[in-house]
């Protein structure tokens, strides 16, 4: 552990540095308060890496000869896997019966298109598909899941659909029953009826080449994500999610994060007593 010895606490400008790139790549803005924070998720990565500083890490992210699966590994390291099913279940509740049969009457035949945009480890967006198939809305026409996340080994667990107890925390019982099945080693299986009615993908919010490529979409979901990026962050994604919704579309974000002080694109309005943004 020399490194910790030897490089501990950052120098600021180090910091800065290190900061700095992480927010232009990401959006991920650590404050100054946050070093100690920064440094912990940090540290392991240059380590396996085989460095004795954190500036020999920052050069590999900024000039290697393979950034991008190095920037891939970050993600998984910086990324906050909080996330649950039934997480938050009154916005989608108003998505599953409120919006989505709306859309379909409106139109019908067309795919309505739903993108859970930090997706983690796929439960939030197969809440959704177990929401939709409880409700009868697949029945009344085609509609496309698609859940994205920067943390490539969460998304790989999303594709596994299997689950440990933390993950049911807010699960109905009988949901539970009815679209899992116990493994022998105490984990959870998705049901194959739901698993393919999410497709999983990688993406960086602050890639738009990369979001206006996906397609529009009808409803985005973007939870408890923006609590970590700056101001400027915010407003970038936020127009990239404007210029990827169809008109109307829906824009759902984390309870303790609004739009308000950051952007007018979008109408604030109550959907089914649930705040949602709306174009």
């Amino acid at each position: 552990m020399t490194l910790e010895l030897n490089c501990l606490p950052l120098p600021a400008k180090v910091f800065e540095l290190i900061r700095d790139l992480i927010h232009a790549h990401t959006g991920i803005f650590y404050k100054n308060d946050q070093q100690e924070l920064m440094t912990a998720k940090l540290l392991p990565m240059i380590l396996e890496s085989g460095f004795d500083s954190f500036m020999d890490y920052y050069y590999l992210l900024k000039y290697g000869e393979d950034p991008v699966t190095e920037w891939r590994r970050l993600g998984s390291a910086l990324s906050v896997k909080e996330t649950y099913f039934w997480r938050e279940y009154d916005q989608l509740k108003a998505c599953v019966e409120l919006i989505v049969p709306q859309l379909q009457e409106d139109r019908p035949g067309q795919a309505i298109r739903i993108w859970h945009s930090a997706c983690s480890s796929g439960e939030e967006p197969y809440t959704m598909a177990i929401a939709l198939t409880e409700t009868g809305c697949f029945l009344q026409g085609p509609i496309e899941i698609i859940g994205t996340d920067f943390d490539m080994l969460a998304l790989d667990q999303a594709r596994s659909g299997v689950y440990r107890h933390r993950s049911f925390r807010n699960i109905p019982a009988e949901i539970k029953q009815r679209y899992f099945s116990g493994n022998s080693d105490g984990s959870y299986r998705l049901a194959d009826t739901i698993r393919p009615r999410v497709q999983f993908s990688y993406l960086n919010l602050k890639e738009g080449n990369a979001i206006s490529q996906m397609g529009n979409f009808d409803i985005i979901f973007c939870r408890n994500v923006f609590i970590y990026f700056s101001q400027e962050a915010v407003r970038g994604v936020a127009q990239n999610f404007h210029l990827a919704l169809n008109k109307p579309g829906f824009l759902f974000l984390g309870a303790s994060e609004s739009l308000l002080r950051v952007t007018t694109l979008f109408e604030f309005t109550d959907i089914g007593g649930v705040f949602v943004y709306k174009k």
